[in-house]
């Protein structure tokens, strides 16, 4: 079969045979809730593998620009509201 986009071909029969060689029951196959559970559990551990974990300076760093960075808001925000809050006052008396 060929590829092209927008092709509406069909698979071959060959290639249909191969697919469902080693299926039983499509990707979800009839598992107890218990199976289930421990698989999705497994499949958690298992990308928690794949995660990389920040090293102890690299928490403080980032820890020190989020501490800084939400102040600096907290200030920003003080500011323009202690600003409205009296240009209120002042236009509506």
């Amino acid at each position: 079969m060929t590829d092209a986009v927008g092709s509406i071909d069909t698979p071959d029969a060959d290639e249909v045979q191969e697919s469902k060689k080693g299926r039983k029951g499509g990707k979800r196959a009839k598992k107890g809730p218990l199976k289930r559970l421990g698989t999705f559990y497994r499949q958690i551990i298992a990308e928690l593998r794949k995660v990389v974990w920040p090293t102890r300076n690299q928490l403080t760093s980032y820890t020190t620009v989020v501490i800084f960075f939400v102040a600096i808001m907290i200030a920003l925000v003080t500011v323009i509201d202690y600003g409205l809050n009296h240009a209120a006052k002042y236009v509506f008396g």
